[in-house]
């Protein structure tokens, strides 16, 4: 019988669709790490590209259905048509739902590898400054020296805002949605805690280079002066040796 043989089609593609909706869009998830996040993503698109493949199995059945209809007494078509429409309705319901949750996933994957990519970017700043201290940690030389290090220390830390802020942003999305909270947290609080000590040092080394540049300035001045006190002794010395004056004879400081 016709009749009951496009009943089983129809009845067999409502069973799939009610089993597409538990297992994809009914289930609850949880994401809490990166593999569980990616796997999810792909199951996701596996499941919608099995949708769209059925399209060919709806219309095939669709036109099963109007062909019969055509054919069969007004008194089977009322039942059938129901049957037909509410199939369709479902099986496009199901498409666009699983097109939705998939792009979702796929946003909220590009937005974690995002959040990995500043991370990775300011870790490297970070990385930077940590070399960069231990660079001027016990450095050497007079002001000018000490000075190109400070130069170079601030230009360093002139560093803007835009990528911690992006991932103050990005951290905040994800974990609202409870994605990889946890992760994210430990990574984040890992990342803050360095990122406040080493500004602190940088600001203490900041202070300390200042304060070397100063004393240096100082010694440079008195090593000055010593030197054109000891140009002029000789100078004068020499003129006596060449005059040939006894010490005795010549001022205190002389002798």
């Amino acid at each position: 019988d016709k009749t009951v043989s496009l009943r089983k089609d129809l009845s067999e593609m409502h069973e799939w669709i009610t089993q597409a909706e538990e297992e994809y869009l009914e289930r609850d998830f949880e994401y809490k790490t990166p593999d569980e996040l990616q796997n999810a993503v792909e199951e996701l698109k596996r499941a919608k590209e099995e949708a769209m493949q059925k399209e060919v199995k709806v219309k095939l059945i669709t036109d099963s259905v109007n062909n019969f209809i055509a054919k069969a007494p007004p008194a089977a078509h009322e039942a059938l048509k129901k049957e037909l429409d509410v199939l369709i309705t479902s099986y496009q319901q199901l498409c666009s739902r699983l097109h939705g949750k998939c792009k979702t996933l796929e946003e909220v994957w590009a937005c974690w590898r995002e959040l990995l990519s500043y991370l990775d970017a300011e870790n490297k700043w970070l990385n930077e400054i940590e070399l960069k201290l231990k660079a001027t940690e016990n450095i050497q030389g007079g002001a000018e020296e000490i000075s190109e290090s400070l130069d170079s220390l601030e230009r360093l830390m002139r560093h803007p805002e835009d990528n911690r802020n992006q991932i103050r942003e990005l951290a905040q999305t994800l974990t609202d949605g409870g994605i990889l909270d946890e992760l994210i947290n430990e990574k984040l609080e890992k990342f803050n805690t360095r990122w406040e000590e080493l500004q602190q040092e940088a600001v203490r080394r900041q202070k300390s280079l200042e304060q070397s540049i100063q004393s240096a300035q100082e010694t440079d001045k008195t090593l000055r002066l010593i030197q054109e006190s000891l140009a002029v002794i000789d100078k004068q010395l020499t003129a006596y040796t060449a005059d040939r004056v006894d010490a005795a004879q010549v001022p205190q400081e002389a002798q």
